[in-house]
C-alpha cells in the first residue's frame, strides 16, 4: 500500500510539472493553450536525441530540455500568441489545438512514428527498500525535483516582484501599463518559463509516460483535468489536484484493473458538477 502511495506521489509530482504551465497560462493569462503538450513533448524529444544519438548524459540533457522549448515558447508567443490574447477562448482553442496537429506531424516526418526509450543511469535504476517501503529511485529523483520546482514557483508567484507585476498585468493591463509595468514583456517571460517547464516535464516522463509523436494528444486530458480540479487561481490547487490524481490513478489501475483507468475522468466529472471553479479555486 506504501510503495503504491510512494508511486502515485511521484507520478502526481510529474503531472504537475507538465501541467502547471497551462495552469499559468490559463489561470494567470487567461488563455487556453492546449498546445502545451507539445512543448512537453519537445523536452522529450531533445532529451532522446541528446542521449541517443550525442551521448550527452541524462543529467545534462535537462536544462536544455528546459531551455530550448521555453525559446520555442518565447518565439511563438512573440510571433502567434500575442495576436490572440484579446480573442475569444474558442478562437485560442482552435489556433492552439491546429498547432498541436502541425507539431505532431512534423515531429512524426522528422523522427518517425516508433517509441523514443531513453537509459537512465545505473544510479536511477531499480529500488531500494526503505522502512519495508519499496521506493524506486528514478521515483525519488523526480520527487525531488518537482519538490524544489514547487516550492519556487510558489515564492516567484508570491513573494517576487515579477509575481506581483504578473498578477497587476492580467487583473488590469491597462491600468498596470500606466504603472510602468511592461506587460508584453512579462507575459513573454512567463509564457516562456510555462513552456520550458512543460519541456522539463516531458524529459522527465519520457522514461515512465513514453513518448512519440502522439504524445500532446495522449496527455492533453491529463494537463486539463489537473487544472479543473485543481482551479485555475493559483498554483496551490493544481500541485494538489495532482497529487490526488496521481495517487487515485496509480491505486485504481492497481487494485481496480479494469476500470482504474477510469478513476481520474469520473473525478473529473464530479468536480465539474459540484465546483465547476474547481476544489481549490475561491468561489465566484
Amino acid at each position: 500500500m506504501l510503495t503504491i502511495l510512494f508511486d502515485g506521489i511521484a507520478y502526481g509530482m510529474l503531472l504537475f510539472v507538465l501541467a502547471c504551465g497551462l495552469a499559468v497560462t490559463l489561470g494567470l493569462m487567461n488563455f487556453v493553450n492546449l498546445a502545451h503538450g507539445a512543448f512537453a513533448m519537445a523536452g522529450g524529444y531533445v532529451t532522446a536525441v541528446l542521449m541517443n544519438r550525442f551521448g550527452v548524459p541524462f543529467l545534462a540533457t535537462l536544462p536544455l530540455a528546459f531551455i530550448i522549448p521555453a525559446i520555442i515558447g518565447l518565439v511563438l508567443e512573440r510571433t502567434l500568441y500575442v495576436r490572440l490574447y484579446a480573442q475569444s477562448h474558442l478562437d485560442q482553442v482552435l489556433f492552439s489545438i491546429g498547432l498541436v496537429f502541425m507539431a505532431v506531424a512534423a515531429v512524426d516526418y522528422a523522427m518517425g512514428s516508433q517509441q523514443q526509450l531513453i537509459q537512465l543511469p545505473s544510479w536511477l535504476q531499480g529500488r531500494v527498500e526503505v522502512l519495508g517501503i519499496q521506493v524506486g529511485l528514478y521515483r525519488s529523483f523526480i520527487i525531488a525535483v518537482c519538490s524544489v520546482l514547487v516550492v519556487a514557483l510558489q515564492l516567484i508567484l508570491t513573494q517576487t516582484r515579477f509575481g506581483s507585476r504578473l498578477r497587476a498585468a492580467v487583473d488590469d493591463p491597462r491600468v498596470a501599463r500606466g504603472l510602468g509595468i511592461n506587460v508584453s514583456a512579462i507575459f513573454a517571460v512567463t509564457f516562456a518559463v510555462g513552456s520550458g517547464l512543460a519541456g522539463l516535464g516531458g524529459a522527465l516522463g519520457a522514461e515512465i509516460l513514453g513518448l512519440d509523436p502522439t504524445f500532446p494528444l495522449k496527455f492533453m486530458i491529463y494537463f486539463l483535468i489537473v487544472v479543473t480540479v485543481g482551479g485555475t487561481t493559483s498554483i496551490t490547487g493544481p500541485f494538489v489536484a495532482s497529487l490526488l490524481l496521481g495517487i487515485a490513478d496509480v491505486a485504481g489501475k492497481y487494485y481496480l484493473p479494469g476500470v482504474g483507468a477510469f478513476i481520474i475522468y469520473t473525478l473529473m466529472i464530479l468536480v465539474l458538477v459540484f465546483r465547476p471553479q474547481g476544489l481549490f479555486a475561491r468561489g465566484r
